[in-house]
C-alpha cells in the first residue's frame, strides 16, 4: 500500500495529476483551495491497481460492490458547492465509497462524519484511509437515509448517492445555515443545494448528474 501513496510514475505521477487540475479548470472550477487539495491527494490510491492508469481521466470508475468512484469534475464541483467559498466545520457525508471525497472533506473540514451502508466496502476503506493518517474523520456502518443523529448538528451536509426525495432526517441534522448537497431523481437524476434559512429550507436545482442510487437497510 506504501508505494500507492507516492507520488508515483507514469499515469499516476504528480504530472498527471496537475493536467486533471488543469482541465477542472477550463470545465468551471474555480475554487483554488478545493483544487489544491485534488492536486495533493493521489486519486489513484483509491481505485483497484487495475484500474490506476485511469485515475486522473475525467470518468467514474467501479469499485465493487455496485458502487463507483465519481469522476473528478463531479467530486470537485459538489466539494465547492458545499464550500461555497466559506472554511467547512462539521461535515457528514452520505455514502463512503472509496473514500476519497471522504479525504478530500478531511483536508477542509475540522470534523468529517461518514456514513456507508456496505459492511465489507467500509472495512476496505477504513484501512485505506488509516494509512493517510487522517485525525479527523468518523467513519460508521449506518443507512445513509437516516444521517447520524447522534453527532448533529452539521453545518454541511454531502451525499454521494441519489435518493428519492430529501430525508427529514437529513434537514433535521442541519445546522442553521447550513447547506446540503445531493442528487435526487431516478432515471433523470440532477443535483440539488439546499441552504437551510431562517424561513426554512430554500432549495436549488442544479445539473443533470448520473450517481448510483441510495439503498435503505444494510449491506
Amino acid at each position: 500500500m506504501a508505494n500507492n501513496l507516492s507520488t508515483g510514475v507514469g499515469m499516476t505521477s504528480q504530472r498527471t495529476r496537475l493536467r486533471m487540475i488543469e482541465r477542472l479548470r477550463q470545465q468551471g472550477i474555480s475554487d483554488e483551495v478545493v483544487l489544491s487539495v485534488m492536486a495533493e491527494l493521489p486519486r489513484h490510491s483509491f481505485v483497484d491497481e487495475a484500474l490506476m492508469s485511469r485515475a486522473y481521466d475525467d470518468v467514474s470508475l467501479p469499485l465493487g460492490f455496485g458502487q463507483t468512484i465519481s469522476q473528478p469534475y463531479i467530486v470537485a464541483h459538489m466539494t465547492s458547492l458545499l464550500r461555497n467559498g466559506k472554511k467547512l466545520g462539521k461535515v457528514l457525508e452520505i455514502g463512503t465509497g472509496c473514500g476519497y471525497q471522504t479525504a478530500i472533506l478531511a483536508k477542509l473540514a475540522k470534523e468529517v462524519y461518514s456514513v456507508e451502508r456496505i459492511g465489507p466496502l467500509l472495512e476496505k476503506t477504513r484501512l485505506r484511509l488509516r494509512e493517510f493518517r487522517f485525525t479527523n474523520i468518523r467513519l460508521k456502518h449506518a443507512d445513509g437515509h437516516l444521517g447520524l443523529p447522534e453527532a448533529a448538528p452539521f453545518d454541511a451536509i454531502l451525499m454521494t448517492a441519489a435518493a428519492s426525495h430529501v430525508p427529514e432526517e437529513l434537514l433535521a441534522q442541519l445546522a442553521p445555515g447550513g447547506r446540503l448537497i445531493m442528487p435526487i431523481g431516478a432515471n433523470e437524476q440532477r443535483l440539488h443545494c439546499i441552504d437551510l434559512s431562517s424561513e426554512g429550507p430554500v432549495q436549488t436545482v442544479l445539473e443533470p448528474v448520473k450517481f448510483v442510487p441510495l439503498l435503505p437497510g444494510l449491506g
